[in-house]
């Protein structure tokens, strides 16, 4: 199989740079030292480790994801009983798995990535594309700054090289244009959303060369297909694709209003781990309760934000599904008021979503009666 250009550049010396395995991991262990107020010697001696190993756990040389599963318990347990804050610790297994999957992907090891091997959810998907963006995960944007001042230039999060970015959106275009078999079409469409973290001057248009291509012959692959590139091209600036995704698949369309709200519901994981799309070709809504979902979209009912239309349309269709949902959260319901009224104030507001944001306001007067 020919390998992409970015995939075979080199350091110079005849051979592609081997890429560090532990970025993400090593950053949110920096961060749960500093938290500790702790230098990397005195976690070192908590831990019963080398202050050469905890320095290079942090830095990525020596990987988080190389230590025996055992032995990670171990630390794990200690740094909880040490005041490690429980955030820290979901991001730090987060970060792990994230590490793995960023660098199989850089490694460009086509046979034993993991890209594919499951739907992967926000919580991960956030981490993952940390070092992409610079934007911490949501778990993370309200830790304290540490109580020990930092010595010397230290990057706000962690960070991949110019090399190794270049190397993983290669990888990522050439996995999403060689996987056209009907059973590598997860794969295909984690690999495209993915890289549309790519800055490249070329990549929106390569993202839209991918959109010609077609989908398996099957509604929810074709449904998904277009969810993912209005998601993508919307990240890109282009909000029409998402306004027709919205008009032409959700509304007036049962199948595609249930659909939308399994993939939101796993999204913010009220639903377990899947290991496949087909959960969201089911019309029945399943038995998650969707007070999660609501609080997510309702953090991001912003004026003027690209992918409003959509929050508040999912907003509309889980009230709707959901009719006693505001009546059991009445903070949640106030607080979705607040958020309507604005949004019908705004001059950005568009006249779909106003009829939309009026049903809502409806909703929330008969969850008060």
């Amino acid at each position: 199989m020919p390998k992409s250009p970015a995939s075979t550049l080199t350091t110079g010396q005849g051979t592609p740079p081997r890429p560090r395995t532990g970025v993400i991991s090593g950053y949110v262990l920096r961060l749960i030292r500093e938290q500790l107020d702790l230098p990397q010697d005195g976690l070192a001696e908590c831990l019963r480790v080398s202050a050469d190993t905890i320095a290079g756990w942090e830095t990525g040389r020596r990987p988080l994801t190389s230590v025996p599963v055992g032995q990670m318990l171990v630390h794990r347990h200690r740094l909880l009983r040490m005041g490690t804050q429980p955030a820290l610790l979901g991001a730090l297994d987060k970060a792990m798995e994230a590490d793995v999957l960023l660098s199989s992907v850089i490694a460009d090891d086509e046979n034993d990535t993991p890209l594919g091997a499951w739907v992967m959810q926000r919580d991960l998907v956030e981490v993952l594309a940390w070092p992409l963006t610079g934007t911490p995960p949501e778990p993370l944007r309200h830790i304290p700054p540490p109580r020990r001042p930092r010595r010397g230039p230290v990057p706000a999060g962690p960070e991949i090289t110019p090399v190794e970015r270049g190397r993983l959106f290669a990888n990522l275009r050439r996995t999403a244009e060689e996987a056209t078999a009907p059973r590598d079409f997860l794969l295909r469409r984690q690999a495209l959303y993915l890289s549309g973290y790519d800055p490249s001057a070329d990549a929106s248009a390569w993202l839209t060369e991918q959109q010609r291509h077609p989908a398996p012959d099957d509604w929810l692959s074709r449904w998904l297909t277009s969810r993912s590139m209005a998601s993508v091209a919307t990240r890109y600036g282009d909000t029409d694709r998402l306004a027709h995704f919205i008009d032409s698949t959700l509304v007036d369309d049962d199948r595609g209003e249930a659909a939308n709200l399994a993939y939101w519901a796993y999204w913010v994981g009220e639903i377990d781990m899947e290991l496949s799309d087909d959960f969201m070709a089911s019309a029945r809504l399943g038995a998650w309760e969707g007070r999660g979902l609501l609080r997510h979209l309702m953090d991001r009912l912003i004026p003027g934000h690209g992918y409003l239309d959509l929050y508040v349309h999912t907003v509309w269709s889980l009230l709707a599904a959901r009719p006693r949902l505001l009546a059991a959260d009445p903070e949640a319901s106030g607080k979705l008021a607040a958020s309507v009224a604005m949004l019908l104030d705004s001059p950005d507001t568009s006249a779909p979503a106003r009829r939309e944001l009026d049903g809502i306001r409806y909703a929330i007067r008969l969850a008060k009666a």
